[in-house]
């Protein structure tokens, strides 16, 4: 067994994929008082923001990091499928985005809400949605990945819904705290690691 090491201004993750393959059996969608809203063209604007709202506890950042043709191109394919989650206020609590782009697979690119809605079983209805949604048109293969950095309960929620995990990988990134994509205070559970002047290194 060895160890691999992270440069301080970097962040490893294990990055777990999941697929689903059949077609689930027709159920009906948990209640839940909330709605989804199809975002047909969404401005870059109010997609980062709500992207920032759910993903920022997580360290999502690579929606952020995009310049602004690039995320364009993206989230106003017609082949992306955008929705936003909404309480009884109108106010948007949650992101679902489904890729069609490479048929027949469908990813689940992008599955939250904001921090103060988990743990309530919110989550089982987005799902129920999602599949319903994704498995609507011609799809042989729907699937997801969630990294270490994630709700420790991700993963087991994912193998609940119905997706079998395939592979692992290593996933290394500048950390995006550092470059000014998140605040220093997201994610606390993964700590910022920098050296200041005076420091001394232990060994």
């Amino acid at each position: 067994m060895s160890l691999t090491p992270v440069a301080d201004d970097q962040i490893a993750t294990i990055v777990t994929h999941l697929e689903m393959r059949e077609r689930p059996r027709p159920a009906p969608i948990p209640p839940a008082p909330l709605r989804l809203v199809p975002w047909k063209a969404p401005t870059l604007e109010a997609y980062r923001t709500l992207f920032r709202r759910v993903g920022e506890p997580w360290l999502w950042f690579s929606r952020l990091a995009m310049c602004d043709e690039e995320l364009r191109a993206i989230i106003q394919d017609p082949a992306v499928e955008i929705y936003a989650v909404t309480d009884p206020r109108g106010v948007e609590v949650g992101l679902l985005e489904l890729d069609f782009r490479s048929m027949p697979d469908c990813e689940l690119a992008f599955f939250g809400l904001i921090p103060e809605l988990n743990g309530k079983g919110f989550g089982k209805w987005l799902m129920a949605q999602a599949k319903a949604l994704a498995w609507r048109k011609d799809v042989t293969r729907f699937w997801v990945h969630s990294c270490t950095l994630d709700s420790p309960a991700a993963l087991g929620f994912y193998r609940k819904s119905g997706f079998i995990p395939t592979r692992r990988e290593v996933e290394i990134f500048a950390d995006p705290r550092l470059a000014g994509l998140l605040p220093r205070d997201a994610a606390p559970h993964v700590p910022l690691l920098e050296r200041f002047p005076g420091d001394r290194i232990a060994g």
